[in-house]
């Protein structure tokens, strides 16, 4: 059995954005459906835990966790080392080495927009935008064409001792969305069992049930890794996406 327990979380409260462009308006008819399973996974064996198991910096891990994915599946791998990923903790969410008070986490949405005006780690972001959670052929699209989708869990208490996230029925308290807390992972791979998720130094399955009941918050991810060596997909609408992007103020 898992005991996850000890883990920190460190994803803070939904913060949205009307300006935010919304993935689904990028999927054109010509796009085939999703491919029944993708998985970007392979080849990577250490994940690292990137600090998330002592510190409350689970929106940067999720962060150098997808850089991980995208330069496996485009080159050689890179891992960003825990001094970079402590940097970018202190910067982005506001963490103070000094002050134990300050781990409190990050917002996702402030986290991407600082990637896409400053880089992580040598590697831009280009743009995002939002698939909704619960439209699953749009998670699916997000991962099967551009390597993953960066996703916000409220987490359950029973997820603490899980080896496969899935609702329990009945759990009372325990199973409540966020009775645990707010966590941020990259999810680089599904099936029809599920999606699987990089969390705390290695890959989570969760069952389609749990990411229906706990799943609040998904965003796709433009990676220059990814597009300089795999393109926009046929029946991607880069140029209007483009096109939106040089119209937010």
């Amino acid at each position: 059995m898992a005991d996850h327990s000890k883990m920190k979380l460190g994803r803070k409260a939904i913060k949205t954005d009307t300006r935010t462009l919304a993935f689904g308006k990028y999927l054109t008819p010509a796009l085939p459906p999703p491919p029944p399973a993708a998985d970007w996974t392979k080849g990577i064996t250490n994940w690292g835990m990137m600090l998330n198991d002592h510190l409350g910096d689970c929106t940067i891990a999720g962060c150098a966790h997808a850089v991980q994915v995208w330069t496996a599946n485009t080159g050689s791998i890179v891992t960003v080392p825990d001094p970079t990923v402590l940097s970018y903790f202190e910067q982005w969410d506001g963490y103070n080495p000094a002050d134990p008070n300050s781990d409190a986490g990050g917002v996702e949405l402030d986290v991407l927009n600082d990637w896409k005006k400053n880089g992580f780690a040598g590697h831009p972001l280009l743009a995002f935008a939002d698939p909704k959670a619960s439209n699953l052929t749009e998670i699916q699209q997000s991962i099967a064409l551009f390597g993953g989708v960066y996703i916000g869990l409220s987490l359950p208490l029973t997820a603490q001792t899980q080896d496969v996230w899935d609702v329990v029925k009945g759990g009372g308290a325990k199973a409540k969305p966020g009775s645990w807390g707010g966590h941020c992972v990259f999810v680089p791979k599904y099936d029809a069992k599920g999606f699987t998720c990089i969390t705390w130094g290695q890959q989570k399955t969760m069952t389609v049930a749990f990411w229906k009941k706990y799943c609040d918050e998904a965003h796709t991810l433009f990676a220059q890794d990814w597009l300089t060596a795999k393109g926009a997909p046929s029946g991607f609408d880069q140029a209007q996406l483009q096109a939106d992007l040089a119209n937010i103020k």
